[in-house]
């Protein structure tokens, strides 16, 4: 749509970082980085090392000016990605987050499984994004949010986290409703679990 929206705001954002245990050790991805808002706060508040990826270049230009402007540049890189294609090697990432992207994905499942692949055993995944919280609403009107929120396919509660459920290495599962702060949306917080 040309521009990004985080569900929830920058009170949902700061939780889902929170609970992804973020500090100046950790390495962290945004999948789905927009315009650099979330990253750049990252790699400015915990002087950690973050990667942003988005499949806009027009986003990741955006977000490379922001850096700058945030004299965060030497501590972020911003790359042109596609979430279900993920380029970083295997058990790379202390922490994964993703905020209002996952839900535009065609294949939700295979993004799920990205993340959690270039996870380490024992990082965290937090998703925060739209979601029907009263269930799935009828056809009709999934079609007209599909078309004029700029194709956004949200899941029910259960969706989300059966779509988390299928990677047998979550430790935990935490789920928050902040439909009473915005729209109906919910923060999803994984744990990958440690290898034994």
């Amino acid at each position: 749509m040309g521009f990004t929206k985080h569900m929830g705001g920058l009170k949902a954002t700061r939780e889902l970082i929170e609970l992804c245990h973020t500090n100046k050790d950790k390495y962290v991805l945004d999948v789905g980085c927009g315009v650099g808002i979330t990253a750049c706060n990252i790699a400015k508040r915990y002087s950690c090392k973050v990667v942003g990826v988005d499949i806009s270049e027009e986003m990741i230009a955006r977000s490379n000016e922001r850096a700058k402007r945030k004299g965060v540049e030497g501590r972020i890189e911003f790359q042109v990605v596609d979430a279900q294609n993920l380029p970083f090697r295997d058990a790379l990432f202390d922490v994964v987050i993703s905020e209002s992207a996952t839900a535009f994905l065609e294949d939700k499942q295979s993004a799920i499984n990205q993340y959690v692949r270039v996870t380490k055993p024992g990082g965290y995944i937090g998703l925060n994004e739209t979601t029907w919280i009263k269930g799935m609403p009828p056809t009709e009107i999934v079609e007209y949010f599909f078309r004029t929120a700029g194709g956004v396919k949200p899941e029910t509660p259960g969706g989300w986290k059966e779509l988390a459920s299928t990677q047998v290495s979550f430790r935990n599962l935490v789920s928050t409703d902040w439909s009473n702060i915005s729209q109906d949306v919910s923060t999803l917080f994984l744990r990958t679990r440690s290898q034994l």
